[in-house]
This record gives C-alpha cells, structure tokens and sequence, in this order.
C-alpha cells in the first residue's frame, strides 16, 4: 500500500457537492491499494500515518507525530497512486489491486484507523471527488507499507 501524505492547514473532500470529510490541521492520506497488498501492508501503513514525524517541535524540527499535535487524519481513497508511469506518455494500472479489492483493504485500514485515532475522516471509495486542502509548508512524502 502507499499513501501519499501532506501535512495540512485544513483539509475537506467533496462529493456530488457534499462535504463528505473534513479536519482542521493534520494529514491528508491518498492512499493507493496494489495487487499482493493485505492486511499486514494496512497495518504497517496505519503504523506509519500515526507515528510519522512530520510536524514540528518548539525547536522547529519535525519531530512530532500526529497523535503528539492532536492532528485529524483524513484518508481518501486513490487508485492512480499504483500507476506505473515508467514508459510512455499514458499511465499503466496493471499494478493496482483489482476494485473490490482495493475497496476492501482501504476500509479496512480506515475501520482500523479510527479505532486507533478519534480523529479521521474519509472521503467515499470510488467516488468522484473534489479534494481541497491548505499544505502546510509544503510538506509531502510517499509512504509505502
């Protein structure tokens, strides 16, 4: 599994013009499922949303985790993070975990999220949505489970 993370200001998905999910700041999660992906590759990602040190101490550092600034998590389903865009000019999906599949581990990993943290939100998986966010800093990486 992958999640590419932002640290944000504010965060909120949109969807058919309902706000589906929203925080004030923390980290917004697209989350990409790929072929082989279980629940271990969930587990070792959740690990990694809450206990990721991106935020930053009194010294200015990151050194703070989510849990540490009392942050919200918002996790939004996205499946073109397992493009493989090595060749060619149109990406190829051949890595991603087939839609049910995907569908299933990304509730699983929220469902496991929010029994772990009170503060997460989702956007719905498959859905066309519009995701807006305020990046703080900008700060970005790639996770990969």
């Amino acid at each position: 599994m992958k999640a590419l993370i932002q640290r944000v200001r504010r965060a909120s998905v949109t969807v058919d013009e309902r706000r589906v999910g929203a925080i004030d700041h923390g980290l917004l999660a697209l989350v990409g499922v790929e072929k082989g992906d279980d629940e271990a590759a969930a587990e070792r990602l959740l690990h990694k949303l809450l206990r990721y040190r991106v935020f930053s101490d009194a010294a200015g550092k990151m050194n703070l985790d989510l849990q540490q600034v009392e942050g919200g998590l918002l996790l939004v389903s996205q499946f073109t993070l397992a493009a493989d865009t090595r060749k060619g000019l149109r990406p190829s999906f051949s890595s991603a975990a087939p839609p049910a599949e995907g569908e299933r581990l990304f509730h699983y990993l929220l469902e496991r999220a929010r029994a772990a943290w009170p503060r997460v939100e989702s956007g719905e998986f498959a859905a066309d949505m519009q995701v807006e966010l305020v990046n703080d800093g900008p700060v970005t990486f790639l996770l990969e489970s």
